[in-house]
C-alpha cells in the first residue's frame, strides 16, 4: 500500500495582495456565524501574511500580545481588533441585513 504524503496548509502564504486578504476576511465573516474565535484566527492569518512584526508595531501591540490575541485562543477586546484592522488596512462595512 502507498502512503499518501500531505502538507500543512497554511492560507497566509496565499495572501498576497490586499483584495485577496479583504475577500479572505469577507469569506470568514460569511462562514463564521458567532464563531468570535475563528474571526479572530482569520484576523491572525491575514497579520502572518503581512507581517506580525510589522502588524503588532502598526496596531500599538506587542509582537507577543498580538499573536495571543489573534489565537482563536483569546477574546480580544473590539479596540484591540479595531487596532489591528487599522495595522491591516482593513475596513469594516456595514450592510442591512
Amino acid at each position: 500500500m502507498n502512503k499518501t504524503m500531505t502538507t500543512r496548509y497554511d492560507v497566509a502564504e496565499h495572501l498576497r495582495t490586499p483584495q485577496e486578504m479583504s475577500a479572505y476576511l469577507d469569506a470568514c465573516l460569511a462562514e463564521a456565524g458567532d464563531d468570535e474565535a475563528f474571526l479572530t484566527k482569520a484576523l491572525g492569518d491575514i497579520a502572518r501574511a503581512k507581517g506580525m512584526t510589522q502588524v503588532a508595531r502598526d496596531a500599538g501591540l506587542s509582537r507577543e500580545s498580538l499573536y495571543k490575541a489573534l489565537s482563536g485562543e483569546r477574546s480580544p477586546s473590539f479596540g484591540t481588533i479595531l487596532k489591528v484592522l487599522r495595522a491591516l488596512g482593513v475596513k469594516l462595512h456595514a450592510e442591512a441585513a
